[in-house]
């Protein structure tokens, strides 16, 4: 009964959002009508319903992809506002791109309008549906009742959590114990034996059933999930199974097999892949614009020293794939045939070489070094998707094979032109601070943190702190 009043619920959420999104077009046409003075004429009614038609078909494709429609009842609005603004930016990025191929003669105004309306929209109908709920379950209505398989301290925690939050309208039943019950446990609270689930079954009245269980014990469990399974009871199984600290867990289908996924590096596909849109654009951008700047360049390490304009070196990508990393040449030709002699003046700790003033540097390279300039034929490897705008800067296989444990980690997203240690200080920085910088940036990523770390490049770049 339950599932099936969640589905009626879905089903009718879908059309109230439809219905809102139908209602955001027509109050933006109306809004976009009386901004009309001083702004382009605005075309006919009729000339924008595939505006409308498009938004509701994205929708709905856009909506499924990005999971709007999920289970909410244990997580906070953000998520919720956060899945919906993700799938509005993709249906605004969608038409945007079938207006400009169909040559469509949209109002980006009013574009602009709906989609702003619509999320209002759509977050205020979140908001007092919740509040309803909310309201609903702390009387008790819509109640799911569980059972916890264990009685250890996370099995307590868990049932502490869900009395903490009333508005999820979970109520206990009790425990199902895995022999002998833990002192810690109010007698009154313990349904039976892990044995006898399947007979608890039938005599309580039980929505789901979490297994809190040890490691070991996992393989025991088999027959009580199907059990749960058999009765349409819903089986939750925690996947606390692992003291990891710094790992991302997730449960994923592959084609009916559960998986648990620990993962540590960012997994938001509809950020990364903005991420690498916005890669392409910029890298393409600053190869047409910097063209002059790239052909001076060349023309003058051409000038001052014998060799070739570019310098090309193996380094280690994202999960130890090599690439050739691209650099306008800053140093005589037998720079590389001459680091062991220098070896002993290397200034930087850690598996990096680094000297301030390095006498394998050109006159010309001095100054593309200071000004980085050096660095901006890496935006080729940014186009070919083998580096990143803002990332950790790429090691040689040399230094990667001295990297202990721990900086390993830095390898586990692509490398980047420019990144927190970049505006830090750079050479001024120490490789385990450099290290710190990495993974704090791993752990934290967003899309808006790149945009931090690049307006922080420029000033970076133009005070020539660190660089050398």
């Amino acid at each position: 009964m339950l599932k099936r009043s969640a589905r009626l619920v879905e089903a009718a959420l879908r059309l109230v959002d439809l219905a809102a999104l139908a209602a955001s077009f027509f109050a933006a046409h109306a809004v976009r009508q009386r901004l009309g003075a001083g702004l382009p004429t605005l075309l006919p009614f009729d000339r924008h319903w595939p505006l409308l038609a498009g938004t509701l078909l994205l929708w709905i494709a856009a909506a499924s992809l990005l999971g709007v429609y999920g289970t909410y009842r244990t997580r906070g609005l953000g998520t919720e506002l956060l899945r919906i603004g993700k799938a509005l930016l993709a249906v605004a990025i969608a038409l945007a791109a079938l207006g400009y191929l169909q040559k469509l003669e949209l109002s980006r105004l009013l574009v602009a309008i709906q989609f702003a309306l619509a999320f209002a929209g759509l977050a205020l109908n979140r908001a007092a549906i919740r509040l309803a709920a909310h309201a609903l379950r702390r009387r008790g209505y819509n109640a799911r009742r569980f059972a916890v398989a264990g009685g250890g301290p996370l099995a307590r925690q868990i049932v502490r959590t869900m009395a903490a939050h009333p508005e999820w309208g979970f109520e206990f039943a009790g425990y199902v114990v895995d022999g002998p019950a833990p002192d810690a446990l109010d007698r009154r609270k313990i349904l039976g034996p892990l044995d006898a689930l399947e007979r608890l079954l039938k005599e309580a009245v039980l929505d789901e059933v979490i297994f809190v269980v040890p490691r070991d014990r996992l393989s025991a469990i088999e027959d009580h999930v199907l059990a749960c399974e058999e009765r349409g009871v819903s089986a939750r199984i925690c996947v606390d199974l692992f003291a990891n600290r710094i790992a991302t867990r997730a449960v994923e289908d592959l084609d009916g097999i559960p998986l648990l996924s620990l993962s540590t590096v960012p997994g938001d596909a509809f950020a990364l892949a903005v991420k690498r849109s916005l890669d392409v654009v910029l890298s393409a951008a600053a190869l047409l614009l910097l063209a002059p700047v790239l052909l001076a360049t060349a023309i003058a390490i051409s000038l001052d020293s014998p060799g070739p304009v570019l310098f090309r070196q193996r380094r280690v990508g994202v999960n130890g794939r090599a690439f050739t990393l691209l650099k306008f040449r800053s140093m005589h030709v037998d720079a590389e045939a001459r680091i062991e002699s220098l070896r002993h003046l290397n200034e930087a700790s850690g598996p990096v070489f680094k000297i301030r003033d390095d006498p394998r540097v050109t006159r010309v390279g001095r100054f593309i070094r200071r000004t980085s300039i050096d660095e901006l034929p890496q935006f080729w490897n940014v186009l070919r998707g083998e580096m990143s705008v803002v990332g950790p800067r790429p090691p040689l296989p040399s230094e990667a094979d001295l990297y202990q444990r721990r900086h390993v980690r830095r390898l586990s997203v692509k490398p980047g032109i420019t990144c927190t240690w970049q505006v830090s200080g750079r050479s001024s920085v120490g490789f385990d601070r450099w290290v710190e910088l990495d993974l704090a940036y791993i752990d934290n990523w967003s899309l808006w943190q790149d945009v931090k770390i690049l307006a922080r490049t420029i000033p970076a770049v133009l005070s020539g702190r660190g660089a050398h």
